[in-house]
């Protein structure tokens, strides 16, 4: 049986903002959270740019896949999230901004930290007091420590601590 190889995350947090961010203009946009559906896996291929496979994600019942998009514009897909309920834990199989919010040229910036800190929220809303795990890219260790607060624990697995974790969604989720 073939096992499944572990993914580093290798997600850049641009920038902590309190939605996202117009590179160009500097103007903000309030964004949601909600569900990864079919429909959107037509638009998150890697003939569109995507690097991962999120209809592999999405069947897969063991994970929860969600996309971030800004209100009212739920068509425009501006990055998406796996996530694991684990007993201790909500773990982040995959996180990725889309394709035209990455690199130099890219559209928005705030799109991961978004994201991570919708995985904390997710973590208190099962009391499991904002605990987040990911596994990260070795050189991407510092980055994570000095962006989110999180704490290497060992080899490449790091968590996101309750404190980190309520700064976090504090930053993102106003109500």
């Amino acid at each position: 049986m073939k096992s499944k190889g572990k993914i580093y995350l290798d997600f850049v947090i641009d920038k902590l903002t309190n939605s996202i961010q117009n590179i160009v203009t500097g103007d903000s946009f309030p964004t949601e959270v909600t569900r990864f559906t079919l429909k959107d896996v037509k638009v998150t291929t890697k003939k569109n740019g995507w690097l991962f496979d999120w209809k592999k994600e999405l069947n897969d019942n063991k994970r929860d896949v969600y996309k971030l998009t800004i209100i009212n514009n739920p068509n425009v897909v501006q990055g998406a999230v796996s996530l694991s309920i684990e007993s201790d834990h909500v773990f982040i199989n995959l996180l990725e901004n889309a394709p035209f919010n990455l690199g130099k040229s890219k559209m928005y910036e705030g799109v991961a930290g978004n994201l991570v800190a919708f995985a904390c929220k997710l973590s208190f809303q099962h009391d499991l007091d904002g605990f987040v795990a990911f596994m990260s890219k070795t050189k991407l260790i510092e980055h994570y420590e000095k962006t989110l607060g999180a704490v290497h624990i060992g080899g490449q697995r790091m968590i996101i601590p309750t404190h980190s974790a309520k700064f976090l969604v504090e930053k993102y989720f106003k109500s």
